[in-house]
């Protein structure tokens, strides 16, 4: 069975620092372009960052800008979003999700509907003092 499983969420407090990860099972992440997602309570889920088949390119929503970097490991099989100086409007369920059917592997989106092949459960991520 496909299945990606996301790990590393947890309390932290304002300013911190938290590194999500998203890991394989039983697929092979460097064919697939992977978003990252959150879902804050009784709101929309929103594309948070992506990163490519390739690698080479990267996508992140405006309000994570030069504060969230994803990145990949294909050797561990597992893509990281590394979160720093984190608010607490970043509270969320964080998901993680594969797909395979970009137009190339040079390219990535943060539309969920981008993503139709592999979903993970989410880990939860809290912001607060």
């Amino acid at each position: 069975q496909l299945q990606l499983v996301e790990s590393g969420g947890g309390l932290v407090q304002p300013g911190g620092s938290l590194r999500l990860s998203c890991a394989a099972s039983e697929f092979i992440l460097d064919r697939y372009a992977i978003g990252w997602f959150r879902q804050a309570p009784g709101e929309e889920r929103e594309g948070v960052s992506c990163i490519s088949i390739s690698g080479g390119r990267t996508n992140y929503i405006n309000s994570v800008k030069g504060r969230f970097t994803i990145s990949r490991d294909n050797a561990k099989n597992t893509v990281y979003l590394q979160m720093n100086s984190l608010k607490p409007e970043d509270t969320a369920v964080y998901y993680c999700a594969a797909d395979r059917n970009f137009a190339s592997d040079r390219v990535c989106g943060l539309r969920r509907d981008e993503y139709n092949e592999v979903w993970g459960q989410g880990t939860m991520v809290t912001v607060s003092s």
